[in-house]
């Protein structure tokens, strides 16, 4: 997620080639977090929040590795294709979106928690 934002912030200030660096290495960790949210979610199928975060986590490892083939080198342009940019927006969307549905459970417990009695 780090990469992500990193590569997101090199794409701003036009540093193409460290964003392009930066989304190569964000891959493998949300491909191994996509297969351990889906062991998750196998071991506890009851749990639908655990197969949303493994469906939320392929869905950025494949914005992912869409917006490194968008900018890869053998496109050999200097400037930032708006296919990858427009899949590092989703892919950040879709990471959002993660951290809502990972909140949501904290969020419910603490509104339904009452004050204690003095």
């Amino acid at each position: 997620m780090l990469l992500a934002v990193l590569a997101a912030f090199a794409d701003a200030r036009g540093a193409y080639g460290l964003a392009f660096d930066a989304l190569l290495g964000a891959i493998p960790f949300a491909a191994v977090s996509a297969l351990v949210g889906f062991g998750e979610y196998l071991e506890r199928r009851e749990d639908a929040l655990r197969g949303l975060q493994a469906l939320l986590w392929t869905l950025a490892l494949a914005l992912l590795v869409l917006s490194c083939a968008a900018r890869s080198p053998a496109s050999r342009t200097d400037s930032l294709p708006a296919l990858g940019a427009s899949a590092l927006v989703c892919c950040l969307a879709v990471l959002a979106i993660k951290v809502c549905v990972a909140a949501a459970p904290h969020l419910r417990r603490l509104a339904l928690a009452q004050p204690a009695k003095p």
